[in-house]
């Protein structure tokens, strides 16, 4: 079962395409990034979702409801990025606050308030003003009150921003878990490391347009280029590598191995045969893999970035006592 989905889905503010027909699909119990540059559709696609802006063309369904629709919103813990919470709440208030928008009984948010920010680690300042919190505290009060009602789908825009490496990983283990609780997640995030440790699928938008989408795996994949070495005191036969049609060089600080290039078409397979036929051991040989963030520059590098909200109108000049005063 799917939790998001969205079949050509187009948004355009005036003359500005913020969506230019993307379709994804996020199943129940995954945990799904999405990637992009500044303005590339990211928001207007989760605003599209939550019935914030309405969509111009095409299908999008939140939790197997047309998107915006409040029954699959009330099923939803969304945490916006630069959110802003009033300083004069304490931690415990604000969840209060939010609890009973959720519709949570108080009985129920008497419970759940201690026990959600202890889940986060903020649940000895929960007394506190919150203008006396961290920015890193913030995030996390604010991925506090996104999973206060329990929601089936978390939406999280840029949930670690502002928190140390140790709070990150706190952050990452606790999406683990709730993952394994059964929840949802749709991660945007512009810390790729992060996302390529946690995420099940990601896909990544350019101006409007998904360019790429799959796994983890799928994307940092380096189709045809391989390492490989042969056992030790025997020399990998590299000339004779390159005149089957190959490229071998050696690895940088990997001297025992090379790197085989394969071009269209070319399979591996020779080059493990000629290895055999010269009598030599293979000891290693793996496909070698690029990091998400090396992924993700090789798909956007040199694209300008798009439009993610919609353009403000320069305000019309008036007239007072015959000059223009804007």
């Amino acid at each position: 079962m799917s939790v998001i989905e969205t079949r050509d889905l187009r948004k355009t503010y005036g003359r500005v395409e913020a969506l230019k027909g993307v379709s994804i699909r996020v199943e129940k119990g995954q945990i799904y990034g999405l990637l992009g540059q500044n303005g590339a559709g990211k928001t207007t696609l989760i605003k599209v979702l939550l019935g914030i802006v309405r969509k111009t063309d095409g299908e999008a369904e939140l939790l197997g409801r047309p998107a915006g629709a409040p029954d699959a919103r009330r099923r939803v813990g969304y945490l916006p990025e630069d959110h802003q919470f009033p300083g004069y709440h304490t931690g415990y208030s604000l969840m209060d606050f939010y609890g009973a928008l959720y519709g949570v009984p108080v009985d129920e948010r008497r419970r759940k308030i201690p026990e959600t920010l202890e889940l986060v680690g903020i649940a000895g300042r929960m007394n506190s003003k919150i203008r006396t919190y961290s920015k890193g505290m913030k995030q996390r009060l604010g991925i506090a009150q996104a999973l206060l009602h329990d929601p089936d789908l978390i939406i999280l825009d840029e949930p670690t921003d502002g928190v140390d490496p140790l709070g990150r990983r706190e952050i990452r283990e606790l999406m683990q878990r709730l993952k394994e609780r059964g929840h949802s997640i749709f991660l945007n995030s512009h810390l790729l490391g992060e996302v390529e440790l946690i995420c099940d699928r990601v896909a990544i938008l350019q101006q409007g347009v998904l360019v790429r989408e799959g796994t983890i795996a799928d994307l940092t994949q380096q189709k045809g280029r391989y390492e490989i070495g042969v056992a030790p005191g025997q020399a990998f036969p590299a000339d004779a590598v390159i005149k089957l049609g190959y490229s071998a060089i050696p690895v940088p600080d990997k001297p025992e191995l090379f790197e085989v290039s394969l071009t269209e078409g070319q399979t591996i397979d020779p080059v493990i045969k000629l290895v055999y036929d010269k009598g030599m051991q293979l000891r290693h040989l793996v496909e070698r893999k690029q990091t998400l963030e090396d992924a993700f520059l090789a798909t956007v590098e040199g694209a300008e970035p798009g439009v993610d909200t919609r353009p403000r109108r320069p305000r019309a000049a008036r007239q007072v006592g015959g000059r223009d005063r804007k």
